[in-house]
């Protein structure tokens, strides 16, 4: 099969599509046959040698995919011909991949695979960050930076399902669609200084911070959480060194701050949260109430062109990849 490899760490240039045996089956995997692969910053960081695959996992870009099952091992029968989306640790830029039963859904009959290929690593991601580690309920109030994001539109939609009341920043060309999206109150980022504008806006705090950023965000954040507030840290876009930090804010307000990561969880975690998913949003996908935000697709031979796009910070939701 064809997949897009690399010949080394390092910028787009190194990405090339190349041949690669078809992936072997274990019990209970599926072998996806790949209609389109989202793009992920995870990719990104991968292709230049600063985020490897977990142990074991395939060491091809690609963490989401939309595609046809075309074959089964013993266990997995049932899957046979289904029109499924994949949550991967890796192989997602390829013709084929093998996935554990446990780690797929079937496509909504309103999806394309286009739009289905970037739902399962960011909603997962915001499930897992919104409901089981940030535990948001409704009426708290929530601040989601990088608002206009495939992870951050994601959190926007369920955020609103929990009953919340959703705070984002993002640069303003981009506050249209996460209001679109049921954003209660945009912040420019490059003008304002977000934890400002929320103590005038929300002068008690947020119960709940996402954050991709890092560094350059943690004092804002931790001065905008409420008492008893959440901190939970997906990236560190901003930077991962120290900086001068007063941590008092940590005691006086019994602040809890929570780093998480998806790719590195065990198989039962994985599964465990799709089936979640599966219980508590899969019917909204199916009404339209969720739904992914894709910004752009390429055609995966313009891979140079779609990394390019997503790491000059350009797209508004999902770079999709479509296979063929």
């Amino acid at each position: 099969m064809k997949a897009i490899l690399l010949k080394d760490f390092g910028d787009i240039d190194q990405m090339y599509i190349g041949a690669v045996p078809v992936p072997d089956l274990s019990d209970d995997e599926v072998l996806i046959e790949v209609a389109a692969a989202a793009l992920n910053r995870a990719d990104i960081l991968q292709r230049k040698g600063l985020y490897p695959p977990p142990p074991g996992a395939s060491t091809i870009l690609g963490m989401e995919i939309a595609g046809r099952v075309v074959n089964t091992s013993i266990g997995a029968q049932e899957w046979e011909g289904a029109n499924v989306m994949a949550l991967l640790s890796g192989g997602g830029y390829a013709q084929y991949v093998a996935v554990h039963k446990s780690l797929i859904l079937r496509i909504p009959d309103n999806l394309e695979m286009n739009q289905a290929a970037g739902i399962m690593e960011a909603f997962l991601t915001g499930w897992q960050a919104l409901s089981w580690l940030g535990g948001l309920k409704p009426n708290d109030k929530i601040l989601i930076h990088a608002g206009a994001s495939g992870v951050g539109s994601a959190c926007i939609q369920l955020a609103k399902t929990l009953g919340a009341e959703v705070l984002v920043t993002a640069s303003k060309t981009k506050h249209k669609i996460c209001m679109r999206l049921g954003a209660d109150y945009c912040i420019d980022y490059r003008q304002d200084e977000f934890n400002r504008i929320i103590e005038e806006q929300t002068p008690s705090g947020v119960n709940l911070v996402i954050d991709f950023i890092g560094t350059s965000y943690f004092q804002k954040n931790l001065d905008a959480l409420a008492v008893d507030g959440k901190l939970v840290m997906l990236g560190f876009l901003g930077g991962k060194g120290s900086e001068d930090l007063n941590l008092i804010s940590i005691l006086t307000k019994r602040l809890t701050i929570i780093g998480s990561t998806l790719r590195f969880r065990s198989l039962p975690y994985r599964g465990k949260l799709v089936n979640d998913f599966r219980e508590h949003c899969y019917d909204h996908l199916k009404t339209g109430r969720l739904k992914p935000v894709i910004d752009k697709v390429f055609p995966w031979r313009n891979v140079k062109e779609a990394h390019q796009y997503m790491e000059e910070n350009r797209n508004s939701g999902k770079v999709i990849l479509k296979v063929k």
